[in-house]
């Protein structure tokens, strides 16, 4: 295992609003991962429970930092999303849900520390890891495990196969990203292409990257990402329309042509998804 850095310094306190995430292998001359001294045990360290931070208050819109450009793909090939974050079957689906053949190699995006690798409800064979910026990165549905708790994972390491364990249809990888027990739309934050880029060095996260009922899983919402704490707090002003029914619609169609969920409409209008819809009425659709 290569060594941490014992004299680097002591880190800065970092508030619950953002958090900091760095290149965790730039190997430089010295073949030495950057190194860090943040104990990311210290808090809200549990190996048997799946969200430690059920107790804790989290205000947006969160700021993120990175500094790197990119991560490591959590799988050895071209990354197929078959289902994104959003509204799925009338549940909130939480992450994103990335092709594979059982057996294939999953790798850590970021380094970090295993904080679970057991059998979940839903979830099946499960690793969780921590990132030294509270970030935590979950790979589900493994038909292997390749680390134990507690260890050291560095970016790109070894976590195990995947496969179809728990409720999974199909063999995929379901990957979540964490933020203090929230889950946050992996699509906002990270390009799923072949370059594996993070979408930029400073991103501002609102509520609605991290509310499922405001996407659609079966296509990718617009994403245009926040880069400074203005833009996220203007942003958190919803813009509002009104649709006038038309003949032959449905919530389906207008949803799609609206580009929002069917749930979110449901929500906004207070109405039923079975709710009969007439031709002249109108409906809020709120973005």
């Amino acid at each position: 295992m290569l060594p941490l850095n014992l004299n680097a310094q002591k880190p800065k306190t970092i508030p619950d609003t953002f958090f900091t995430l760095v290149d965790s292998t730039d190997t430089k001359e010295n073949n030495s991962p950057t190194r860090f001294s943040v104990d990311i045990k210290k808090e809200n360290w549990d190996n048997t429970v799946y969200n430690p931070f059920k107790e804790m208050v989290v205000t947006f819109p969160l700021k993120l930092e990175f500094k790197d450009s990119t991560y490591h793909s959590p799988i050895g090939k071209d990354k197929v999303i078959t289902s994104r974050f959003g509204w799925r079957r009338g549940r909130p689906h939480k992450g994103i849900d990335i092709d594979l053949i059982t057996g294939d190699s999953i790798y850590a995006m970021f380094d970090g520390i295993v904080r679970m690798s057991r059998y979940t409800s839903g979830h099946g064979r499960t690793v969780v890891v921590r990132h030294y910026n509270g970030l935590e990165t979950v790979y589900a549905h493994l038909s292997k495990y390749g680390v134990k708790e507690n260890d050291t994972v560095f970016k790109g390491s070894y976590l195990g196969k995947g496969g179809v364990s728990g409720n999974a249809r199909g063999s995929h990888l379901h990957l979540v990203v964490n933020y203090k027990g929230i889950p946050i739309n992996p699509e906002y934050l990270f390009k799923f292409n072949k370059d594996n880029l993070i979408r930029g060095d400073e991103l501002w996260v609102t509520k609605k990257w991290t509310r499922a009922i405001a996407h659609n899983s079966k296509r990718q919402s617009k994403i245009t990402p926040l880069f400074t704490e203005g833009a996220a707090l203007a942003s958190l002003i919803k813009e509002r329309s009104i649709y006038v029914v038309k003949q032959g619609d449905t919530l389906s169609r207008i949803s799609r042509r609206n580009n929002v969920s069917i749930a979110s409409i449901c929500e906004v209008n207070a109405i039923r998804r079975n709710a009969v819809i007439r031709v002249g009425q109108k409906l809020l659709i709120e973005k």
